[in-house]
């Protein structure tokens, strides 16, 4: 009995982040408003997921397309949603979605939550199946399911109004108090104050018929005093006479998630907080010809002049066309030994701007393997070395040259000779000295700087002379 999903995305990279958080199960994907509903009236779904944060499609327009299409037999309705919009997961719930995530989405968090609809979609239909074949009982399946669930309903002759029919022992377990201490206390009084008044919010919703269903986390506290974090799904229960309604709640115990999902959080603050000092760009790619970036850290704007998103999947330009031409080659053939090596990646070359300016830049680096051993991708930083490259070369250049004249030193002319004399190289070559002794003479007459001044009109007029084959140096 396999449950039909169907994930309604224009994003292909979140169409398959998605599928990778349904397990085993029939899914189907659209990337269209007429896909979508082509697939709805063709198959028999029980779950939709579905993006209202498309630019291409207007989800809430879709959601309530299908609420009219669909009022029987309406699959159950996951909407994803932005964060900044709240206005809009609002929308959503009311046109009948029973769930909603934000993007981007966590995919533990994710795969926890769509789960928790799945199990109940899976027990809906395994009591269904069974009942039918008068196979298992209610009571085998409903104390053995893998998740908290209670069964509460309102009898209007009562003297409370609201008494607990069921509890099964996942939910004793999950809260740590028996069936007789809800039926003494009732739910408000095990949930934290702080989520409270939405608890109550919700279920007073749920009971005027305003929404078909709800779900939330929150939090309950147990008789010691400490907190167990759940996500309860809530929907309406009609049972047979007719006379009393009640609601079936399940809930899941995602304490432990929630410590994950905090230490995450807290890991990305710092590194937030890291790559916002970085004087460059993080960044994870692709090992393909452009050097498709998968994610850019925001230095990338301070580095390159573009904003990150724009290097994304190379949306406006590639990695690649950022690299100046003549390093191009030069830099797919060193990654090419240091991952054929496994070694990291440690290389400068220059880089163009979004203004034109040429910028020095160091990259390390290193591969990134599955277990076959293949490349999956690349991961590194690209570090700004431009003053540095700035100090080096006048380094270079005054310790190459004469403060003076501006001509290549006898340093350089020694290494010179030097490098032609390891060389061995064949070509005959002269070496003429010019013995300016005679003109220092001049500066007890004329003074220090007429001599130097002297000096350097002397290799200006010989610098006119020099090519390729003849050189000055001073």
């Amino acid at each position: 009995m396999i449950l039909k999903i169907l994930v309604v995305e224009e994003m292909a990279a979140d169409r398959f982040q998605v599928k990778d958080c349904l397990g085993e199960y029939e899914v189907f994907t659209a990337n269209s408003k007429t896909e979508a509903l082509r697939i709805l009236q063709k198959q028999d779904l029980d779950l939709v997921i579905l993006d209202l944060t498309m630019a291409a499609v207007d989800g809430l327009a879709l959601l309530k397309e299908m609420a009219s299409r669909w009022q029987d037999n309406k699959p159950r309705i996951i909407i994803l949603t932005d964060p900044t919009d709240p206005e809009k997961e609002i929308q959503g719930l009311e046109l009948g979605a029973v769930d909603y995530l934000r993007k981007p989405l966590e995919p533990k968090t994710a795969s926890a939550r769509i789960n928790v609809h799945l199990e109940l979609l899976h027990l809906q239909k395994i009591s269904s199946k069974m009942f039918l074949e008068k196979g298992l009982t209610f009571d085998t399946i409903f104390q053995q399911a893998p998740i908290g669930i209670t069964i509460l309903y309102r009898d209007e002759s009562a003297a409370k109004g609201m008494e607990l029919v069921k509890v099964n022992a996942e939910f004793e377990k999950i809260c740590g108090r028996t069936k007789e201490e809800f039926i003494s206390i009732g739910w408000e009084a095990i949930t934290h104050p702080d989520d409270l008044k939405e608890s109550r919010e919700n279920y007073a919703k749920l009971r005027a018929g305003l929404i078909d269903s709800y779900a939330m986390d929150k939090r309950y506290i147990k008789p010691d005093g400490s907190i167990v974090w759940v996500h309860i799904t809530v929907a309406p229960l009609v049972l047979a006479d007719g006379r009393q309604r009640g609601h079936i709640c399940l809930v899941q115990d995602i304490t432990e998630r929630k410590r994950i999902e905090e230490a995450l959080r807290e890991s990305e603050r710092s590194k937030s907080v890291l790559l916002s000092h970085l004087p460059g760009l993080a960044y994870r790619c692709k090992y393909d010809e452009e050097w498709t970036m998968l994610f850019v850290s925001a230095g990338c704007q301070q580095l390159t002049g573009y904003p990150p998103e724009s290097l994304l999947y190379n949306r406006d330009l590639s990695f690649n066309e950022l690299i100046a031409p003549e390093y191009r080659p030069l830099l797919k053939k060193e990654w090419e030994r240091v991952l054929k090596k496994r070694l990291s990646f440690n290389y400068e070359y220059e880089i163009i701007t979004a203004g034109g300016q040429r910028k020095w830049v160091l990259e390390l680096g290193q591969g990134v393997y599955n277990e076959k051993g293949e490349v999956e991708a690349l991961e590194g930083i690209v570090l700004d070395i431009s003053h540095r490259k700035k100090i080096e070369n006048e380094l270079k250049y005054h310790n190459e040259h004469n403060r003076w004249t501006g001509l290549h030193n006898r340093r350089y002319l020694a290494n010179l000779l030097h490098e032609d004399a390891s060389k061995k190289i064949r070509e005959k070559r002269a070496l003429v000295g010019l013995n300016l002794s005679a003109v220092q003479s001049l500066t007890l007459s004329y003074g220090f700087h007429y001599t130097q001044d002297l000096i350097k009109q002397i290799a200006s007029a010989l610098v006119a002379h020099c090519n390729e084959k003849i050189q000055l140096f001073h």
